[in-house]
């Protein structure tokens, strides 16, 4: 089968482009592919420097507890293990990933203190000289247990009485800017519905998705002679991972060095910093490399997936398909720490009430804490549910209308000219070129009025 490149249209933003492309419309050769192909791309499992131990971790079996002790005499009776870390061992304990771009508090510890919230929380890690003492002396750790009510919907979460899961926020959203959610608050949205011909709500819902690369998430750290540490690390941001590291450390940003290599496969599942910051503690007290690396089962249960989502979409709409007024009340699971997630819901927030111009828009987006695994980033994050919804939203209003979706999004796609429901004035939509090709390309028939249609202008509506 021969597959051919649509010719490029070059109607859209003509004026601030030039027919100079090379790389648009043409097949390019990635510059890793031979390496990949031929085997000699070097991944961070590759560097096996002498006398490497390895480091696995006892991680939490309950959702919500109380750690009311920690028996570490089996696990160090393992042979081969070398040294178990605690909280105790780690210099700053207490971080949150974003506080590089100054949004706080610290929340969630590197090593569990007195309490665990979700399960395969780290409580301990055990340093050893093989994998499968480093697994046993895990294995062989005592946790008693206090068990604390659990909650795992987010719309429970922030009912009066629910479990309090993060203390170091105080209840169980994040705050913006001293609000509980964020919020849009554009036009007036009950007097749209008051208006309406229709009023059309539905709710949407995702479960949280793993990334699941074929590559765990993992690091090599190794010792230096002049005191430095440098890590081998799968991580998607290098330098957003040696700051966080340095500063859970408490060292100068120059005491490191990351080795980024090659990801295999990350999707944004390897932005968090969760290996290295322990694999150095450990390579620190015992002057040796150490490797800590996720079995696929900790890739699966503990990594960050993408956050689950809840959302309510109500619509005033007219006879003739316009929109007047957007109401949209989303949820996104945080679980028990905030790590990207509060950004993420930032970036849904901006993205709505979608490429739309609509007069009246409301709404509100809570970043909610649950005793569930820890969500953060995954190919566009924040918003690819929120899109999920929105055009599912469009789909249905056409139905139920007897309109067609496309010209349903034609009639109210954003203009240039238009003012955003966040008060920006749009420019360079090109939304309704996009649509009307896209018609033309799957043979959809739409009527002259629909095709003589632009972004640049609305007369005609």
């Amino acid at each position: 089968m021969t597959y051919r490149l649509a010719p490029i249209d070059k109607r859209p933003f003509a004026a601030e482009r030039e027919d100079d492309f090379t790389v648009i419309g043409s097949v390019v050769q990635r510059s890793d592919a031979r390496g990949h192909v031929t085997g000699r791309t070097e991944f961070f499992e590759d560097v096996a420097p002498p006398g490497l131990l390895h480091l696995k971790m006892h991680r939490s079996a309950r959702h919500h507890a109380r750690i009311r002790g920690v028996d570490l005499t089996a696990a160090l009776a393992v042979p081969g293990v070398t040294r178990i870390l605690t909280h105790a061992d780690i210099p700053n304990n207490l971080y949150t990933p974003l506080k590089l771009i100054g949004v706080g508090p610290d929340d969630e510890p590197i090593l569990a203190v007195d309490k665990v919230r979700y399960l395969g929380e780290p409580i301990c890690a055990v340093v050893a000289e093989s994998e499968a003492a480093a697994l046993e002396g895990a294995a062989r750790v005592r946790v008693d247990y206090e068990d604390l009510p659990a909650v795992f919907d987010v719309e429970e979460a922030l009912a009066e009485g629910a479990p309090l899961v993060n203390e170091y926020h105080g209840q169980n959203f994040f705050k913006y800017e001293g609000h509980h959610c964020r919020r849009i608050r554009f036009g007036d949205v009950e007097k749209a519905f008051g208006q309406a011909d229709h009023v059309f709500e539905w709710r949407y819902e995702s479960a949280p998705i793993e990334q699941a690369p074929t590559e765990t998430t993992g690091c090599v750290v190794v010792p230096q002679a002049d005191g430095r540490l440098r890590i081998h690390s799968d991580t998607q941001a290098c330098f957003f991972t040696l700051d966080n590291t340095a500063l859970i450390l408490e060292v100068p940003f120059n005491r490191l060095r990351i080795v980024g290599g090659t990801v295999g496969g990350g999707f944004g599942g390897k932005v968090d910093v969760t290996v290295e910051p322990v694999a150095c503690v450990a390579a620190m007290v015992t002057d040796r490399p150490v490797k800590f690396v996720y079995d696929r089962d900790e890739e699966m249960q503990v990594s960050s997936p993408r956050a689950a989502e809840r959302i309510y979409i109500k619509d005033a709409v007219m006879d003739d398909g316009r929109i007047i007024g957007r109401k949209v009340t989303l949820y996104v699971d945080s679980g028990a720490y905030a790590r990207h997630t509060p950004y993420g819901t930032t970036k849904a927030a901006a993205h709505l009430p979608g490429p739309y111009s609509i007069p009246n828009v409301w709404a509100d987006c809570h970043c909610v804490f649950t005793n569930r695994t820890p969500s953060s980033a995954m190919r566009g994050f924040g918003v690819t549910i929120g899109d999920f919804a929105l055009e599912s939203q469009m789909d249905r209003v056409a139905r139920a209308l007897s309109m067609d979706p496309l010209r349903l999004r034609l009639l109210n796609a954003y203009r240039d000219g238009d003012l955003k429901a966040h008060r920006k004035v749009a420019e360079g939509t090109a939304l309704v070129e996009v649509i009307q090709k896209t018609a033309e390309l799957v043979g959809h028939e739409l009527p002259e009025a629909y095709r003589r249609m632009s972004s640049t202008t609305r007369e005609g509506l």
